[in-house]
């Protein structure tokens, strides 16, 4: 992953488990490394050794998010905040896939990125609780 993708408290993958980011460093050698934990682990990786996460309908119920829409072309799914919206696009074009705010849509396929977006727009950081991601 590029480093500069990432901040503080991120979701990312680190050999099929998920981690958050607690601590983003460089090295003598000048290669980016990042201290990331979970329940098991606390460790530090190369940055390039982390994947990022795919945004899944799973995740976004985890997010907050809740189905509100469902055809043969798109399912969508909303957070409660009605100007907050994710469309899966179920054809081979994939155009109309994305988070959506305020009727714009962004190109957000990764949870970091979404945390990011959220976090810049809002001022608040997703976090989470009860294996659900709320806001402070």
């Amino acid at each position: 992953m590029n480093v500069a993708d990432l901040k503080i408290k991120n979701l990312v993958e680190y050999k099929n488990q998920t981690y958050t980011i607690t601590e983003i460093f460089q090295s003598i050698g000048k290669t980016y490394f990042v201290k990331i934990e979970n329940d098991i682990h606390s460790i530090s990786v190369p940055a390039n050794s982390i994947k990022p996460i795919k945004i899944t309908e799973e995740w976004l119920e985890k997010f907050g998010f809740s189905r509100t829409y469902n055809s043969a072309e798109r399912i969508r799914y909303e957070r409660p905040e009605v100007f907050i919206k994710y469309d899966f696009d179920l054809s081979s074009r994939k155009i109309l896939e994305g988070l959506k705010i305020y009727g714009n849509t962004i190109k957000c396929k990764y949870i970091h990125e979404f945390q990011n977006i959220f976090s810049s727009l809002f001022g608040k950081e997703p976090i989470l609780h009860y294996n659900y991601l709320k806001t402070k």
